[in-house]
């Protein structure tokens, strides 16, 4: 996925490329899918139908495949470079900080959805981007049951789950999934899934997705008796605002934020700084104390689409903004070390 790279894609890959492209770049969701969708048609035709539709050039013939679409795969069957795809490619701005000491040093990413929950794409897809873009690791964190709307994951459905990483690992090998989930913060505190469960997961996000405006005492409390959990790792996105985009804005959530990041502290939960624009999360203002406090972070992605898996430079920015080193970020640690440090 970068524009020195000679090789022309085949169909199905120019379609998935443009789709990353257009997903990095925040682009409208129907345009995203349209060339997913098309990706996915032609992945699913056999050797002798793809054959067949290339003589005959009757690709919109195929239900969910428009002009644009066949352009694509006519260019690409053909040998050549879709100019669509080639301008995409141009056009692309580095995000963040690219090239400065912790975009560099960044070995994974801790927080991350699929299609199993409110993702995008499959679990293959996503992890495979993850690991072209340089991932050395990347943590699967698909949503609780709670959270509904997002498909969250059941005990079983999580279980299952753990059966296609296990297979996908020995695939993508030396490139690892790690096992995780993005667990909610229910009211009282505790975690929105069986504590035996989440102690075999290699990463857990716990988040606060409900309540978000509670008086500031009993999300101080909630918090709290999250970050404490010895099987929680990473404070996910902590004030729950929103800043832009399509879902509107949304106010930081009320907590003492020195009483939860002394917790975090306490207990070796990492604070994420979360890449998403539209979050933002946590502002400044706190990313600088909970440096001061002695918290550890994990700049994260966040990410329900592989486009958004390149999102890791807007978060960075915001910790080198802020001072954070990049030893304080545990995504920069070797996997042996991030793992000690998970179990320790």
């Amino acid at each position: 996925m970068t524009d020195q790279d000679p090789i022309v894609p085949g169909p199905v890959e120019a379609l998935r490329e443009i789709g990353f492209w257009l997903e990095r770049e925040r682009a409208e969701t129907h345009r995203v899918k349209a060339y997913r969708r098309a990706a996915d048609i032609v992945a699913r035709l056999s050797d002798a139908e793809r054959v067949r539709h290339e003589r005959a050039h009757s690709w919109q013939e195929l239900a969910g495949i428009g002009p644009k679409t066949a352009a694509v795969i006519e260019q690409a069957c053909a040998g050549t470079l879709p100019p669509y795809l080639a301008d995409l490619r141009t056009a692309a701005k580095p995000i963040g900080v690219p090239g400065k000491p912790l975009r560099a040093r960044l070995r994974g990413d801790l927080h991350t959805h699929s299609d199993w929950s409110d993702g995008g794409s499959p679990i293959v897809e996503m992890m495979s981007v993850a690991a072209a873009l340089g991932h050395e690791y990347c943590a699967l964190t698909d949503h609780s049951p709670r959270l509904t709307v997002a498909n969250g994951l059941s005990a079983d459905r999580l279980r299952r789950q753990l059966d296609v990483v296990a297979e996908l690992n020995q695939r993508l090998s030396p490139f690892r999934i790690l096992t995780g989930i993005e667990v909610d913060i229910l009211d009282d505190g505790t975690l929105d899934q069986e504590a035996e469960l989440l102690a075999e997961l290699d990463i857990v996000v716990a988040s606060v997705h409900s309540h978000l405006r509670a008086d500031s005492a009993t999300m101080t409390k909630r918090m709290v008796y999250a970050v404490a959990n010895p099987n929680v790792d990473v404070l996910g996105h902590c004030t729950g605002r929103l800043v832009t985009g399509g879902r509107g804005t949304r106010p930081e959530s009320s907590f003492d934020a020195e009483v939860v990041f002394e917790a975090c502290k306490q207990y070796g939960t990492a604070v994420e700084i979360n890449s998403r624009p539209e979050r933002r999360d946590p502002p400044g203002r706190l990313i600088q104390l909970a440096l001061a406090t002695g918290c550890y972070f994990s700049v994260d992605t966040d990410a329900h689409a592989p486009g958004q898996l390149d999102w890791q430079g807007y978060g960075c920015e915001r910790a080198v903004a802020h001072g954070v080193p990049a030893e304080r970020v545990i995504n920069t640690w070797p996997l042996a070390d991030l793992l000690d440090w998970r179990t320790g």
